[in-house]
Protein backbone atom coordinates (compact mmCIF):
# COMPACT_ATOMS: atom_id res chain seq x y z
CA UNK A 1 0.00 0.00 0.00
CA UNK A 2 1.17 3.63 -0.71
CA UNK A 3 1.27 6.39 1.93
CA UNK A 4 -1.41 9.02 0.95
CA UNK A 5 0.80 11.81 2.07
CA UNK A 6 3.73 11.21 -0.04
CA UNK A 7 2.06 10.77 -3.61
CA UNK A 8 1.49 13.76 -5.63
CA UNK A 9 -2.05 14.44 -6.96
CA UNK A 10 -1.27 12.46 -10.34
CA UNK A 11 -0.26 9.33 -7.99
CA UNK A 12 -3.27 9.60 -5.91
CA UNK A 13 -5.75 10.23 -9.03
CA UNK A 14 -5.34 6.30 -9.89
CA UNK A 15 -4.56 4.73 -6.72
CA UNK A 16 -8.29 6.12 -5.90
CA UNK A 17 -10.30 5.38 -8.93
CA UNK A 18 -10.36 2.11 -10.44
CA UNK A 19 -7.29 0.96 -12.71
CA UNK A 20 -7.10 2.48 -15.76
CA UNK A 21 -10.80 3.97 -15.58
CA UNK A 22 -9.70 7.89 -15.14
CA UNK A 23 -10.14 9.93 -18.20
CA UNK A 24 -8.33 13.59 -17.76
CA UNK A 25 -10.61 16.73 -18.38
CA UNK A 26 -7.61 19.46 -19.93
CA UNK A 27 -4.83 17.63 -19.22
CA UNK A 28 -1.55 19.24 -19.31
CA UNK A 29 -0.88 18.95 -23.17
CA UNK A 30 -3.78 20.84 -23.68
CA UNK A 31 -1.43 23.99 -21.93
CA UNK A 32 -4.28 25.63 -19.95
CA UNK A 33 -2.53 28.01 -17.95
CA UNK A 34 -3.00 31.23 -15.34
CA UNK A 35 -2.67 34.38 -17.20
CA UNK A 36 -1.95 36.19 -14.03
CA UNK A 37 0.95 34.10 -12.94
CA UNK A 38 2.65 34.25 -16.98
CA UNK A 39 2.07 38.58 -16.44
CA UNK A 40 3.71 38.13 -12.98
CA UNK A 41 6.78 36.50 -14.89
CA UNK A 42 6.10 33.32 -11.99
CA UNK A 43 6.06 30.18 -13.03
CA UNK A 44 3.40 28.26 -14.74
CA UNK A 45 1.99 24.94 -14.17
CA UNK A 46 0.27 23.12 -17.69
CA UNK A 47 -2.67 21.82 -15.32
CA UNK A 48 -2.51 24.43 -13.22
CA UNK A 49 -2.21 22.43 -10.14
CA UNK A 50 -5.41 20.21 -10.17
CA UNK A 51 -6.18 17.51 -11.80
CA UNK A 52 -9.84 16.81 -13.16
CA UNK A 53 -12.13 14.06 -15.03
CA UNK A 54 -14.12 11.12 -14.45
CA UNK A 55 -13.36 7.31 -14.36
CA UNK A 56 -14.36 4.72 -12.29
CA UNK A 57 -14.77 3.89 -8.40
CA UNK A 58 -16.66 0.65 -7.86
CA UNK A 59 -17.64 -0.07 -11.09
CA UNK A 60 -19.42 3.17 -10.97
CA UNK A 61 -19.19 6.34 -12.98
CA UNK A 62 -17.23 9.13 -10.36
CA UNK A 63 -16.26 12.77 -11.40
CA UNK A 64 -13.07 13.75 -9.34
CA UNK A 65 -10.51 16.12 -8.82
CA UNK A 66 -6.67 16.49 -6.97
CA UNK A 67 -5.61 19.60 -6.03
CA UNK A 68 -1.12 19.09 -6.36
CA UNK A 69 0.50 20.40 -3.34
CA UNK A 70 3.74 20.48 -4.78
CA UNK A 71 2.59 23.73 -7.03
CA UNK A 72 2.20 27.02 -4.97
CA UNK A 73 0.68 24.67 -2.02
CA UNK A 74 -2.43 23.59 -3.89
CA UNK A 75 -3.40 26.90 -4.17
CA UNK A 76 -6.50 28.13 -6.27
CA UNK A 77 -6.11 30.90 -8.72
CA UNK A 78 -9.00 31.74 -11.46
CA UNK A 79 -7.63 28.36 -13.74
CA UNK A 80 -7.58 26.43 -11.48
CA UNK A 81 -10.98 27.13 -9.80
CA UNK A 82 -12.65 27.45 -13.24
CA UNK A 83 -11.46 23.70 -14.01
CA UNK A 84 -12.96 22.47 -10.81
CA UNK A 85 -16.44 24.60 -11.27
CA UNK A 86 -16.28 22.78 -14.87
CA UNK A 87 -15.97 19.14 -13.73
CA UNK A 88 -18.69 19.51 -11.03
CA UNK A 89 -21.16 21.08 -13.11
CA UNK A 90 -20.49 18.06 -16.29
CA UNK A 91 -21.05 15.53 -12.79
CA UNK A 92 -24.42 16.99 -13.21
CA UNK A 93 -25.40 17.26 -16.74
CA UNK A 94 -23.41 13.29 -17.31
CA UNK A 95 -25.96 12.24 -13.90
CA UNK A 96 -22.77 11.11 -11.88
CA UNK A 97 -22.69 7.86 -9.65
CA UNK A 98 -20.41 11.04 -7.31
CA UNK A 99 -17.85 13.22 -7.20
CA UNK A 100 -14.67 12.71 -5.22
CA UNK A 101 -12.86 15.74 -4.30
CA UNK A 102 -8.99 14.74 -3.45
CA UNK A 103 -8.28 18.47 -1.39
CA UNK A 104 -4.88 19.56 -0.69
CA UNK A 105 -4.40 23.84 -0.48
CA UNK A 106 -3.19 26.57 1.54
CA UNK A 107 -6.44 28.48 0.01
CA UNK A 108 -6.16 31.52 -2.54
CA UNK A 109 -3.43 32.12 -4.55
CA UNK A 110 -2.23 35.41 -3.53
CA UNK A 111 -1.03 36.68 -6.85
CA UNK A 112 -4.52 36.12 -8.17
CA UNK A 113 -6.43 38.42 -5.23
CA UNK A 114 -9.73 38.75 -6.09
CA UNK A 115 -9.87 35.89 -9.01
CA UNK A 116 -8.72 33.66 -6.80
CA UNK A 117 -11.46 34.42 -3.93
CA UNK A 118 -14.68 34.83 -7.23
CA UNK A 119 -12.61 31.26 -8.18
CA UNK A 120 -13.15 29.70 -4.29
CA UNK A 121 -16.75 31.18 -3.81
CA UNK A 122 -17.75 29.38 -7.08
CA UNK A 123 -16.31 26.09 -6.41
CA UNK A 124 -18.29 26.03 -3.21
CA UNK A 125 -21.58 27.07 -4.94
CA UNK A 126 -21.30 24.21 -7.42
CA UNK A 127 -20.84 21.75 -5.12
CA UNK A 128 -23.83 22.26 -3.23
CA UNK A 129 -25.01 22.92 -7.08
CA UNK A 130 -24.03 18.78 -7.01
CA UNK A 131 -25.51 18.01 -3.97
CA UNK A 132 -28.48 19.00 -4.82
CA UNK A 133 -29.13 16.98 -7.93
CA UNK A 134 -29.02 13.88 -5.48
CA UNK A 135 -25.10 13.51 -6.43
CA UNK A 136 -22.96 12.70 -2.78
CA UNK A 137 -19.87 14.60 -2.90
CA UNK A 138 -17.30 13.50 -0.58
CA UNK A 139 -13.68 15.19 0.34
CA UNK A 140 -10.06 13.61 0.73
CA UNK A 141 -8.10 15.26 2.95
CA UNK A 142 -4.48 13.84 3.89
CA UNK A 143 -1.95 15.41 1.65
CA UNK A 144 1.27 17.45 3.45
CA UNK A 145 -0.17 20.87 2.83
CA UNK A 146 -3.29 20.90 4.80
CA UNK A 147 -6.33 22.06 3.49
CA UNK A 148 -7.26 25.66 4.41
CA UNK A 149 -8.41 28.89 3.66
CA UNK A 150 -11.33 29.04 1.26
CA UNK A 151 -11.39 25.30 0.50
CA UNK A 152 -11.31 24.07 4.21
CA UNK A 153 -14.95 25.80 3.74
CA UNK A 154 -14.94 24.25 0.47
CA UNK A 155 -13.93 20.65 1.84
CA UNK A 156 -17.30 21.37 4.37
CA UNK A 157 -19.52 21.85 1.77
CA UNK A 158 -19.48 17.84 0.58
CA UNK A 159 -21.65 15.25 2.05
CA UNK A 160 -18.67 13.81 3.86
CA UNK A 161 -15.40 14.38 4.74
CA UNK A 162 -12.35 11.67 4.87
CA UNK A 163 -9.40 12.29 6.77
CA UNK A 164 -5.95 10.59 7.88
CA UNK A 165 -4.43 11.87 11.15
CA UNK A 166 -1.28 13.14 9.39
CA UNK A 167 -4.28 15.41 7.51
CA UNK A 168 -5.04 19.20 8.33
CA UNK A 169 -7.98 20.88 7.96
CA UNK A 170 -9.34 24.72 9.22
CA UNK A 171 -9.72 28.25 7.75
CA UNK A 172 -6.81 30.01 8.84
CA UNK A 173 -3.28 28.52 8.53
CA UNK A 174 -1.35 28.10 11.73
CA UNK A 175 1.19 31.18 10.25
CA UNK A 176 -1.80 33.11 8.96
CA UNK A 177 -2.79 33.17 12.56
CA UNK A 178 0.20 34.02 13.97
CA UNK A 179 0.78 36.77 11.66
CA UNK A 180 -2.64 38.10 12.11
CA UNK A 181 -2.74 37.94 15.85
CA UNK A 182 0.82 37.20 17.12
CA UNK A 183 2.92 34.25 18.46
CA UNK A 184 0.83 34.16 21.78
CA UNK A 185 -2.19 33.71 19.85
CA UNK A 186 -0.99 30.56 17.84
CA UNK A 187 2.82 29.55 17.73
CA UNK A 188 2.86 28.07 14.22
CA UNK A 189 6.13 26.60 15.50
CA UNK A 190 4.89 24.34 17.72
CA UNK A 191 3.94 21.74 15.29
CA UNK A 192 2.60 19.79 17.61
CA UNK A 193 0.15 22.05 18.75
CA UNK A 194 -0.45 22.01 14.97
CA UNK A 195 -1.53 18.99 14.75
CA UNK A 196 -3.33 18.77 17.69
CA UNK A 197 -5.72 21.88 16.66
CA UNK A 198 -6.21 21.29 12.97
CA UNK A 199 -5.31 17.18 12.50
CA UNK A 200 -7.45 14.72 11.77
CA UNK A 201 -7.54 13.42 15.12
CA UNK A 202 -8.94 16.73 16.49
CA UNK A 203 -11.46 16.83 13.79
CA UNK A 204 -12.62 13.62 14.28
CA UNK A 205 -13.82 14.45 17.71
CA UNK A 206 -15.06 17.22 16.78
CA UNK A 207 -17.36 15.81 14.33
CA UNK A 208 -15.80 18.02 11.46
CA UNK A 209 -14.67 14.75 9.59
CA UNK A 210 -16.90 11.39 9.14
CA UNK A 211 -14.21 8.94 8.56
CA UNK A 212 -10.40 8.88 10.17
CA UNK A 213 -8.38 6.47 8.31
CA UNK A 214 -4.33 5.61 8.35
CA UNK A 215 -2.16 6.99 5.54
CA UNK A 216 -2.61 4.70 3.03
CA UNK A 217 -4.53 4.85 -0.57
CA UNK A 218 -6.64 1.80 0.04
CA UNK A 219 -7.81 3.26 3.17
CA UNK A 220 -8.93 6.29 1.47
CA UNK A 221 -10.48 4.55 -1.50
CA UNK A 222 -12.18 2.18 0.84
CA UNK A 223 -13.58 4.97 2.95
CA UNK A 224 -14.69 7.46 -0.01
CA UNK A 225 -16.86 4.46 -1.22
CA UNK A 226 -18.02 3.57 1.99
CA UNK A 227 -19.17 7.13 2.38
CA UNK A 228 -20.90 7.16 -0.85
CA UNK A 229 -22.80 4.26 -0.03
CA UNK A 230 -24.04 6.05 2.75
CA UNK A 231 -25.41 8.81 1.17
CA UNK A 232 -26.79 7.42 -1.50
CA UNK A 233 -28.78 5.82 0.85
CA UNK A 234 -29.71 8.65 2.72
CA UNK A 235 -29.81 11.95 0.42
CA UNK A 236 -26.97 14.23 -0.82
CA UNK A 237 -28.95 17.25 -1.02
CA UNK A 238 -28.16 19.93 2.57
CA UNK A 239 -31.62 20.46 3.44
CA UNK A 240 -32.86 23.56 5.93
CA UNK A 241 -32.99 21.07 8.80
CA UNK A 242 -29.94 19.77 8.29
CA UNK A 243 -28.45 23.27 7.60
CA UNK A 244 -30.22 24.61 11.04
CA UNK A 245 -28.92 22.02 13.30
CA UNK A 246 -25.12 22.07 12.26
CA UNK A 247 -25.51 26.13 13.13
CA UNK A 248 -26.91 25.09 16.30
CA UNK A 249 -24.36 22.67 16.68
CA UNK A 250 -21.17 25.20 15.77
CA UNK A 251 -23.43 28.05 18.46
CA UNK A 252 -23.34 24.88 21.28
CA UNK A 253 -19.56 24.45 20.40
CA UNK A 254 -18.76 28.23 20.53
CA UNK A 255 -20.30 27.93 24.12
CA UNK A 256 -19.36 24.99 25.49
CA UNK A 257 -15.82 25.79 24.40
CA UNK A 258 -15.30 29.31 25.77
CA UNK A 259 -11.98 30.05 27.37
CA UNK A 260 -10.28 27.13 26.57
CA UNK A 261 -7.38 27.75 24.66
CA UNK A 262 -5.71 24.30 24.54
CA UNK A 263 -7.09 21.36 22.42
CA UNK A 264 -6.60 19.10 25.09
CA UNK A 265 -8.67 20.84 27.15
CA UNK A 266 -11.14 20.62 24.92
CA UNK A 267 -10.52 16.49 24.57
CA UNK A 268 -10.84 16.71 28.30
CA UNK A 269 -14.55 18.09 28.49
CA UNK A 270 -14.98 15.52 26.10
CA UNK A 271 -14.82 13.00 29.01
CA UNK A 272 -11.79 11.88 27.71
CA UNK A 273 -9.90 10.55 31.14
CA UNK A 274 -6.27 11.20 29.41
CA UNK A 275 -6.12 13.81 27.13
CA UNK A 276 -2.71 13.71 26.50
CA UNK A 277 -2.45 10.25 25.29
CA UNK A 278 -4.64 11.15 22.29
CA UNK A 279 -2.13 12.07 19.73
CA UNK A 280 0.34 8.71 20.38
CA UNK A 281 -2.94 6.35 20.17
CA UNK A 282 -3.00 3.87 17.14
CA UNK A 283 -5.72 3.92 14.84
CA UNK A 284 -7.61 1.07 16.49
CA UNK A 285 -7.13 2.29 19.94
CA UNK A 286 -8.26 5.79 19.05
CA UNK A 287 -11.19 5.02 16.93
CA UNK A 288 -12.70 3.06 19.93
CA UNK A 289 -11.85 6.01 22.23
CA UNK A 290 -13.57 8.29 20.05
CA UNK A 291 -16.84 6.09 19.77
CA UNK A 292 -17.43 6.91 23.78
CA UNK A 293 -16.33 10.55 23.55
CA UNK A 294 -16.93 11.92 19.89
CA UNK A 295 -18.50 15.46 20.39
CA UNK A 296 -21.30 14.84 17.47
CA UNK A 297 -21.12 11.34 16.96
CA UNK A 298 -24.70 10.80 15.64
CA UNK A 299 -24.53 13.71 13.31
CA UNK A 300 -22.83 11.24 9.72
CA UNK A 301 -22.86 12.52 6.36
CA UNK A 302 -25.12 15.91 5.63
Amino acid sequence: MSSYLELSARQRIPAIFDTGSFEEFLPPAARVTSPHLSQLNAPVSFDDGVVVGRGKLGGQTVFGAAQEGGFMGGAVGEVHGAKLVGMLRRAIDEGAHAVVLLLESGGVRLHEANAGLIAVSEVMRAILDVRAAGIPVVSLVGGSNGCFGGMGIAARCANAVVMSEEARLAMSGPEVIETANGVEEFDARDRALVWRTTGGKHRYLMGDCQALVPDDTESFRKAALEAIARVRGGGAELTLEELLAEQDMLARRIQDTEGLREPMDVWKQLGIPDPAAVPVLEADAFLELAARHRATPNMGER
